[in-house]
């Protein structure tokens, strides 16, 4: 393999496919970056067995061929290199040569007939969606993913496409968030719960001059296509929440709120609230007015704001953080706050329409 390419953008892209690479396995070709030289072309492939990265960029390939290199490795190599072109050759017994004006490294490199293969995912029909309002959806979501679940499957954000809508779902059971949209898609229904891993991948990468995403899905992978990137992913299995039976009580009472005021409020009576002195905020809702308060072993927070609505007075205690990352993503100067009881949860929606909802747990509440 012979080739000359950009430096900067060889680095660049390393340095994203490097994010698919596993840091520590027992293959050692996982732990690399394969390198595939072809006409014009070069492709670099990153594969932890769960999430891979493809892409391809320009590249004056003098020889073709193919080999891995230790990812971490050539990204600190490329990052350090003195000139806006390098030089790769590796020959046949795998010892691999990257020359950039006066510096020059030598790695062995593992054969690239040891590297797994990846899955090949074609629906047939494939899901295009504005990469923005996609990416809108997931950041919007993907705070409420399971960090460690005896169910793997909460662990993902849940897609749901069907009648040219999409909603994504994610629960860690203390908090749902909901996200609908419209999308321009006929195709047939598709329910299928993503790793939080591969959708912040989707989350960093450019989506290009189209400004599109497309998705395929197959029964046990799914294949983003961002710009030049392709992310496979395998996809989580299990039973999902049926949150449809957490969002569908009695509401008693509903406030209209402005966000603004709504998290500032939640922040001051926060400043108190620590690792070491953890405690929850303590919400009183009444007719027109919002009384917030936390009391900690470093003293008290008091604070209120104004509402509209009424449904008579209720006190609820909740996890204050649970409620911030709820109300930060809300993209609307004014929320409607829908109540239950004190022993139920509380609903986060828009004034009008259902863009989005947010569901938070409350806590109990020591006996003042």
């Amino acid at each position: 393999m012979k080739l000359i390419c950009d430096t900067q953008k060889l680095s660049e892209i390393c340095s994203n496919v490097q994010r698919a690479v596993s840091s520590k396995s027992s293959i050692p070709a996982i732990e690399g970056i394969l390198l595939q030289a072809e006409e014009n072309t070069l492709t670099l492939t990153g594969y932890d067995l769960e999430v891979g990265m493809i892409t391809s960029m320009e590249a004056r390939v003098e020889e073709r061929g193919s080999i891995i290199l230790n990812a971490k490795i050539l990204c600190d190599i490329l990052r350090s290199l003195p000139f806006e072109t390098v030089r790769i050759e590796a020959d046949e017994r795998l010892t691999c040569r990257i020359k950039s004006g006066d510096a020059e490294f030598t790695l062995i490199g593992i054969s690239a007939a040891e590297y797994p293969e990846l899955p090949n995912v074609e629906s047939g029909f494939p899901i295009v969606v504005d990469s923005d309002l996609l990416k809108d959806m997931i950041r919007k979501t993907i705070f409420a993913t399971a960090e460690n679940d005896v169910k793997v499957v909460h662990t993902g954000v849940r897609f749901e496409i069907r009648d040219r809508k999409i909603r994504l779902v994610a629960v860690d059971g203390f908090r749902l968030a909901i996200r609908n949209e419209e999308i321009d898609y006929d195709g047939e229904e598709k329910i299928f719960v993503a790793p939080k891993k591969t959708l912040n991948e989707v989350l960093k990468l450019n989506a290009g001059e189209d400004g599109k995403i497309a998705v395929n899905v197959g029964k046990r992978f799914i294949v983003f296509e961002i710009g030049s990137y392709r992310i496979v992913s395998r996809l989580l299995e299990g039973e999902f929440l049926n949150y449809q039976a957490a969002i569908s009580g009695n509401i008693n009472a509903t406030l209209r709120v402005n966000t603004r005021q709504l998290i500032r409020s939640i922040e001051r009576t926060s400043l108190i609230i620590t690792d070491r002195a953890k405690s929850p905020i303590r919400c009183i809702f009444d007719d027109n007015l919002i009384r917030i308060s936390s009391t900690t072993a470093l003293g008290t927070a008091n604070d209120r704001l104004p509402c509209e609505g009424s449904g008579g007075k209720m006190e609820i205690g909740f996890n204050n953080r649970y409620l911030l990352d709820a109300l930060r993503v809300c993209d609307a100067d004014e929320v409607l706050v829908k109540l239950s009881s004190p022993i139920l949860p509380i609903l986060i929606t828009p004034v009008e329409g259902d863009d989005f909802l947010f569901l938070v747990l409350p806590v109990r509440l020591k006996t003042e």
